[in-house]
């Protein structure tokens, strides 16, 4: 219908059509295509106010969305509204959600990127596999390269060589971390 709409241009009807879909499933999805609507009929910043408003009600209310953390914190950082996801994400946001975070504020936060970069390395460091051996490669990366943008390459190097230590009997973590230059 929203296509018809959008051909016929009714760009307005499209937007009343993805606001009532987005005020019955308040989804990820359902906020793009709201987006989506509203930027082509040029409102897309007062639907977004309302929008958001309803996301930040349902994050106080359910403290968790039903696929992980909230859909606010996914929204916002779809909009690419990173300051704002950052202040809403505290006490909200999942793991995926707080390491999305940090990969687009490694560069603009390094200090608090790296805060939760060693938290999930923390968390990371207990499974095995070579999926969890992958994973924590990769948050290991992504503190070097806060550290880096803090001008304090020593204490990752420290770090990463205390870790090293704790997790030596596993072989083949040590082999990807060896792949990865860790």
């Amino acid at each position: 219908m929203c296509d018809r709409y959008a051909r016929a241009g009714r760009a307005a009807d499209a937007v009343g059509v993805r606001r009532d879909r987005f005020r019955a499933e308040r989804s990820l999805a359902a906020y793009r295509q709201l987006r989506a609507a509203a930027r082509a009929a040029r409102c897309w910043e007062a639907e977004r106010v309302a929008a958001l408003a309803a996301l930040r009600e349902d994050a106080r209310r359910e403290r968790g969305g039903r696929f992980g953390g909230p859909v606010l914190v996914d929204a916002l950082l779809g909009d690419a509204d990173v300051d704002a996801a950052w202040r809403e994400a505290a006490g909200l946001a999942d793991d995926r959600q707080w390491e999305r975070l940090a990969d687009l504020s490694r560069q603009t936060r390094p200090a608090e990127a790296l805060g939760v970069y060693l938290r999930l390395v923390e968390k990371s460091k207990e499974p095995t596999g070579e999926r969890a051996y992958e994973r924590l490669a990769r948050l290991l990366l992504g503190a070097r390269d806060c550290h880096r943008a803090l001008g304090t390459q020593e204490a990752f190097t420290a770090y990463l060589a205390a870790l090293r230590t704790e997790l030596k009997r596993r072989r083949r973590l040590m082999g990807v971390l060896d792949r990865h230059g860790l």
